[in-house]
């Protein structure tokens, strides 16, 4: 029997990006493909690219040539690009990036295996032309679910889509396989996104909103606390809006309290929060459920209204001061981040001045910045008003010096309270963790102090005693059990 050809999955950008490429493994395992970690040593490297900003189109690139220069040496003879990046560009990035032996769209996950395959044989799979993906639903959120069977939705697959008596050898028949052994995994709660920012393109080629079914939701939460997961983050382009095309705009809030119940998982995370949609019935649950994370990601990007305005987006300081007033009058301790856009066409220096104003007075946990570059078939690309570079720069210098200041204070407000830390590294004797406030990769971490028997996965009640930057150091209590 031929021995089962081997490929590797590189996943740049964010959470829901890893979620895509676990479901990509899955298929692939259950089409008899072999999954190995490193790329040299595969037949074929599959490299998840991200669309979103230049910076990360950059970082995309750059993996696929650094996969592109194995070929030849060892064992890899094809480089194909997938996600945000590739269905964004398609043919365009194939003309221009020769490197990648293949680079498909969205349309193409469900048949992954043939393509590989294809390539693989020296064959030629025809790069996608992009398209507008939010006219390919109704643009009716609730008559969408009958329609989105027929469209290709990035990481909502359930079990039945799976080829007939196929099955990843991992575990039962689902199209999601683990790429690591994380106690934290992400729950892709919804795709696409219908709110028209000026600055954004993730719509046309992410498309138009639409939710998983609470079912599929929960029985990959399930599937997930049996693999050992222990803290699971909802994540999607908008999750307030979650449950709009079902019939139900609060349905979020139903379905994190029976997500909490999963027996095993002891954290349940929420990310992508929009401010103009946030409800008291939902700060409610996310600050009142147990094991619920008083957690809140809120995509504010300015607090100017004039800026927000030609963003197209709503708010202003008092408004979003008010917001996080009325979050930590329920949850004195949780955490709050958010990313913001500096240098937006016709930003003026007081308007500069207006978001410096809220970020001092917010107490944020974690601060992006960003400086507004075009983005192709954006609004906001084909606006005046735009800024010199240097301007941009020195108020993306000035913003992240602030940003690091007073997040680093807001670190120092948190010595001497009680935290939980989630175990997720133990190396050369450090500890390594997260607490409440603190999602994975993007808030910080927690060096845990007088834990020498910690195992990755455990909790351990905490006292902070220190910090460094946004990190915290923390001195173990005692190691609790399920009750967390």
């Amino acid at each position: 029997m031929p021995e089962p050809r081997t490929v590797a999955l590189v996943t740049l950008g964010c959470a829901r990006n890893e979620v895509d490429s676990e479901e990509l493994a899955g298929r692939l395992e259950a089409d008899g493909w072999r999954l190995v970690d490193d790329a040299s040593e595969a037949d074929v490297a599959v490299v998840n690219t991200c669309g979103f900003v230049e910076a990360a189109k950059k970082d995309s690139v750059d993996a696929l040539l650094e996969a592109n220069d194995l070929k030849g040496h060892g064992r890899t003879q094809a480089v194909v690009a997938v996600g945000c990046m590739a269905e964004r560009y398609g043919k365009e990035l194939a003309d221009a990036l020769p490197e990648a032996d293949g680079v498909l769209g969205f349309d193409d996950y469900a048949d992954i295996s043939t393509r590989l395959n294809t390539i693989l044989s020296g064959g030629h799979v025809e790069a996608h032309t992009p398209r507008d993906r939010r006219k390919l639903l109704p643009l009716t959120p609730v008559e969408r679910q009958a329609a989105a069977a027929e469209v290709a939705l990035p990481g909502h697959g359930a079990p039945e889509d799976l080829p007939e008596g196929l099955a990843p050898a991992s575990g039962p028949r689902t199209l999601r396989k683990r790429l690591d052994n994380a106690p934290v995994a992400s729950i892709k709660l919804a795709s696409g996104c219908d709110r028209r920012c000026s600055f954004c393109a993730i719509p046309a080629f992410r498309g138009s909103f639409i939710s998983r079914r609470p079912s599929d939701v929960l029985n990959e939460t399930v599937w997930l606390a049996g693999q050992g997961v222990r803290e699971v983050m909802l994540v999607s382009e908008n999750n307030t809006s979650y449950g709009k095309d079902l019939g139900d705009i609060r349905l979020l809030e139903t379905l994190l309290t029976e997500v909490a119940a999963v027996d095993g998982i002891e954290r349940v995370r929420v990310s992508y929060l929009q401010p103009a949609e946030m409800r008291p019935g939902l700060i409610d649950v996310m600050t009142g459920t147990d094991k619920v994370m008083p957690y809140f990601d809120l995509s504010f990007q300015h607090s100017a209204p004039a800026v927000l305005r030609r963003m197209r987006r709503f708010g202003s300081t008092e408004q979003f001061l008010g917001l996080l007033e009325s979050i930590r009058a329920k949850a004195p301790e949780a955490g709050a981040r958010s990313n913001f856009i500096v240098g937006f066409p016709g930003e003026t220096e007081e308007d500069y001045a207006e978001l410096e104003r809220f970020i001092t007075h917010a107490g944020l946990d974690a601060i992006g910045v960003f400086g507004y570059s075009d983005e192709d078939g954006t609004e906001a690309a084909g606006y005046d008003g735009k800024l010199d570079q240097d301007i941009v720069d020195d108020r993306v210098s000035r913003l992240s010096k602030l940003a690091e200041e007073l997040t680093a204070q807001r670190a120092e407000q948190r010595i001497g309270s009680e935290i939980t830390v989630l175990v997720e590294s133990v190396e050369d004797g450090v500890v390594e963790g997260r607490a409440a406030h603190q999602a994975p990769e993007t808030d910080g971490l927690t060096t845990l102090l007088g834990a020498d028997d910690a195992e990755i996965g455990r909790f351990y009640r905490a006292t902070v005693v220190g910090t460094e930057g946004v990190d915290l150091v923390a001195e173990a209590i005692t190691l609790l059990g399920a009750d967390v």
